[in-house]
């Protein structure tokens, strides 16, 4: 039986053990960064969700496994490609997870969502492939960052590129959703400046992948050329029916580079001598591209692609504000203005952000030979996305 003494030491006891226990955990909080990886780990998108946080800890390893002097810890969370669930997703990572930084993710529709979220807990976010423009447009703010691009750039590059080799008329085919609209605006407003001509839009709903009604269409049109917007299976898949249409013959088959990035293992020959452009190609042969490649091969027994180039971009981005505050998380003012000033040194080429916290960078001029993405010339040199109703 205890007497009231003993209750009383007891009771301070275990009231000392919960502070210490408290302290310890506070303690074992502040000596990690907690990174949320919000990606596609199943459907359409999975193998880029894949090759994103494989690049994202390629990066992370290469630093010991640790940021600004901390250990890095991850939590994961399969965002199905689902703007629906995506605020939940995003909400869950920030307030049950408590999160240092969400990185996510590929869905354009997605991206937004978690930009809204970010927005509004000033929660750290570095987008590492969505290219949504209202990201670094009217959704700008100071913590949200991209290591990618802007729809609008993959697409501009490439309208400038069909102007400039005298292609007259051109279709525009794309899923339709936020990315494949914004690529083919980029895509018309590069076109049309050089005097060319989009005679018309197409689109299907995501992630539909039925394309013989739109090909029978295309066929009718006879443009000179199909500007397209896929990634992922469907890139594959629309590849293989362009070939087996028989199109190619008479009619130019170009995209944004996703068409044929990460892809070309299973478009095979039916890829053959596409030209894309994108801020990266496989064969750039610059000192760091030669290093990242050859460890990510060796690490992951797979080929990189522009989506793991993206998220190790991403690693390399929250370490420069990660470092320049020594792992302090909560000196955010000073690690955001670190990130806006670093110059990235990328596997893609050196980079620096714009105002709205987008790569400003080359566009590169791509063409399929073999399973490779052949860099063939620059498109367009340092290109900053116009960030169209940013207030930063």
């Amino acid at each position: 039986m205890n007497t009231p003494h003993g209750s009383k030491r007891l009771a301070r006891t275990l009231l000392l053990a919960a502070t210490l226990a408290g302290a310890a955990g506070a303690a074992g909080a502040q000596d990690r960064i907690k990174v949320g990886f919000m990606l596609p780990y199943t459907g359409t998108y999975a193998a880029l969700g894949t090759a994103i946080e494989n690049g994202f800890r390629q990066y992370v390893d290469e630093q010991g496994g640790r940021l600004g002097g901390k250990a890095v810890e991850f939590v994961k969370v399969d965002d199905e490609s689902d703007p629906a669930k995506a605020a939940d997703n995003a909400s869950k990572l920030v307030k049950r997870d408590n999160v240092d930084v969400m990185v996510g993710t590929v869905h354009s529709g997605v991206a937004m969502a978690m930009a809204k979220v970010a927005k509004d807990s000033n929660t750290l976010l570095i987008v590492p492939n969505a290219g949504a423009d209202a990201i670094t447009g009217p959704l700008c703010a100071p913590n949200i960052f991209r290591s990618s691009f802007s729809n609008w750039q993959p697409g501009f590059a490439m309208g400038k590129v069909a102007a400039d080799r005298k292609i007259k008329t051109a279709v525009t085919l794309t899923w339709k959703y936020a990315a494949g609209d914004e690529s083919v605006k980029g895509f018309k407003e590069g076109f049309e400046a050089g005097g060319g001509k989009v005679v018309k839009e197409l689109n299907l709903p995501f992630p539909n992948v039925e394309f013989q009604a739109l090909l029978t269409e295309v066929a009718a049109l006879k443009p000179d050329a199909v500007y397209v917007f896929f990634a992922g299976g469907g890139a594959v898949k629309f590849v293989k029916d362009w070939a087996a249409a028989g199109l190619g013959s008479s009619i130019r088959l170009i995209g944004a580079g996703f068409l044929t990035d990460g892809t070309l293992e299973a478009q095979g020959d039916a890829a053959k001598g596409l030209l894309t452009t994108l801020h990266y190609a496989d064969d750039l042969a610059n000192p760091k591209d030669k290093a990242f490649r050859l460890q990510y091969a060796k690490t992951y027994k797979l080929q990189p692609d522009v989506y793991a180039v993206q998220g190790y971009d991403a690693a390399q981005m929250l370490a420069a504000g990660v470092n320049a505050v020594k792992g302090d998380m909560k000196q955010r003012d000073a690690l955001v203005k670190a990130i806006e000033s670093t110059k990235i040194d990328s596997p893609r080429g050196a980079f620096t952000l714009s105002r709205a916290h987008n790569p400003v960078q080359d566009i590169y001029l791509r063409e399929v030979g073999g399973k490779v993405n052949r860099n063939i010339g620059v498109a367009a040199k340092g290109l900053a996305d116009p960030a169209r109703g940013c207030k930063l």
